[in-house]
């Protein structure tokens, strides 16, 4: 959790407003790897205390006096310029000397300032009000540089904890006479007013942000002291004079030049010096560069501008036979060939991260020519199923309807006894053949069938 280059200071869901024992709401915070180790004599205890104010950005060393201890992270009243100020304990204990030796600083300095008592409510509440002074103050500020003409450039304001003082920090590239604008500063904050000017590398670690390698800035995070770095030291690392690449946020060369060059100093101890030239019977070859990694010098013949990698022992030997006056026919390039990586059998390889989005664009693509294949062969069997259905509904035999009775007719009792056997049938109406239907139809709706009615003349009576 780090929330260096936030603007309050507080990191987001820490309830401990700033105060988290993580130290993430600090800037170049260190580490008490001593803070749980057992000494056998507490009277021999380092009584020296570093105190960091202004979120880490200022730090300082102040004496304990009190029977109190402190550890990191506990806030603290000390002594300041007519007054007091409250900072946060950075580190306490034996590493405190450690410092105090690293930064030339002795122990029993009577100009080392001392704490007052730990931070109660009233200190904190008159620290916070005297924190929310500082923009205001740093805008009101920058406009009476500007209306003075002068050639500065205000960076930070920082207010004493009691609100007599303030520290304004600035940079410029040449001396600035500000006599008359301290005398504004005092007559409108009414404030004792000191004026601190800084370089071009602290204005970036006061201001902070996100370096080309994608995190934190060195100068705001850890590094503490600052180095000289020249253009000798990218070309001991074959490093290409782009003063775009090579240059940080502060607009100088990086810091993180330096890292790397004690191990480029060493590997070339094994180059041969003075092995710039070499004399051939063909001519001269001139040095372009030379690659550590390989251990390999790259050499330009004249009249080619291809370039030739010769190995440091050849150079070597060319070099002894130009001291005796000799002068070889061949330089003895060598053919360097990539490295080819060894295909090896994991029982576990881990995915995470291999999947590029080529390999995605090509799963994409199978899945959907798979899908429009299917879709063709559906499209291609519609027909043939179609026509099944209809040779289906043809072969299907013809169901019939359960014949109907029909209603008794009229006189049927005389009827019975005109007719022979003492009963009549019923007379049925013939049926219709079915007709097929058309698939997909709704079948017509049927009319009931019809009843005859015949007319039966009365029965006459023989007479004798």
């Amino acid at each position: 959790m780090s929330c260096t280059s936030c603007g309050t200071g507080t990191p987001n869901g820490c309830k401990s407003n700033g105060s988290c024992s993580t130290g993430g709401c600090n800037r170049l915070n260190v580490h008490d790897w001593l803070a749980n180790l057992p000494f056998s004599d507490p009277n021999s205890d380092c009584r020296i205390v570093e105190v960091s104010f202004n979120h880490g950005s200022r730090k300082e060393f102040y004496r304990n006096n009190t029977l109190q201890t402190f550890t990191k992270g506990d806030m603290v009243a000390v002594e300041g310029v007519s007054g007091y100020d409250v900072g946060m304990v950075n580190m306490s204990g034996e590493l405190v000397r450690l410092q105090l030796k690293k930064k030339g600083v002795k122990e029993d300095n009577a100009e080392i300032r001392k704490i007052m008592r730990r931070a109660n409510d009233m200190d904190l509440q008159k620290w916070k009000e005297s924190k929310e002074r500082e923009k205001p103050a740093l805008v009101r500020a920058r406009a009476a540089a500007i209306q003075m003409n002068l050639d500065m450039k205000l960076i930070e304001v920082e207010f004493q904890a009691d609100g007599r003082k303030a520290t304004f920090y600035y940079t410029a590239e040449d001396r600035v006479d500000f006599r008359e604008l301290i005398k504004v500063f005092a007559s409108d904050f009414k404030i004792k007013v000191e004026m601190k000017q800084i370089g071009i590398r602290q204005e970036a670690a006061k201001i902070g942000g996100i370096g080309s390698c994608g995190r934190e800035l060195c100068c705001s995070s850890w590094l503490s002291d600052f180095k000289s770095v020249t253009t000798t030291i990218a070309r001991y690392q074959n490093l290409t004079i782009n003063q775009t690449k090579l240059s940080g946020q502060c607009g100088r060369l990086k810091c993180c030049l330096n890292y790397e060059l004690d191990t480029y100093l060493d590997a070339l101890q094994q180059f041969p010096n003075n092995a710039d030239v070499l004399e051939l019977s063909r001519g001269t070859a001139q040095l372009v560069k030379k690659d550590i990694f390989k251990s390999v010098m790259w050499y330009v013949l004249p009249g080619s501008n291809q370039q030739y990698p010769v190995a440091i022992e050849r150079v070597k030997e060319i070099r002894l036979m130009n001291v005796k006056g000799q002068r070889p026919d061949e330089l003895g390039a060598i053919e360097l060939s990539p490295a080819k990586a060894e295909e090896k059998e994991h029982a576990h390889v881990e995915l995470v991260g291999q999947i590029s989005l080529k390999t995605l664009e090509r799963n994409s693509r199978r899945r959907r020519d798979k899908e429009q294949g299917q879709q063709r062969k559906q499209e291609g069997n519609r027909p043939q199923q179609q026509g099944n259905q209809q040779r289906q509904q043809q072969q299907r035999p013809q169901q019939q309807r359960p014949p109907q009775q029909n209603r008794p007719q009229q006189g049927g009792s005389g009827a019975a006894q005109n007719r022979p056997g003492g009963s009549q049938q019923p007379q049925r109406q013939p049926q219709r053949p079915q007709q097929q239907r058309p698939p997909q139809q709704r079948p017509p709706q049927q009319s009931r069938p019809q009843i005859e009615k015949k007319k039966i003349d009365p029965p006459q009576n023989d007479q004798a």
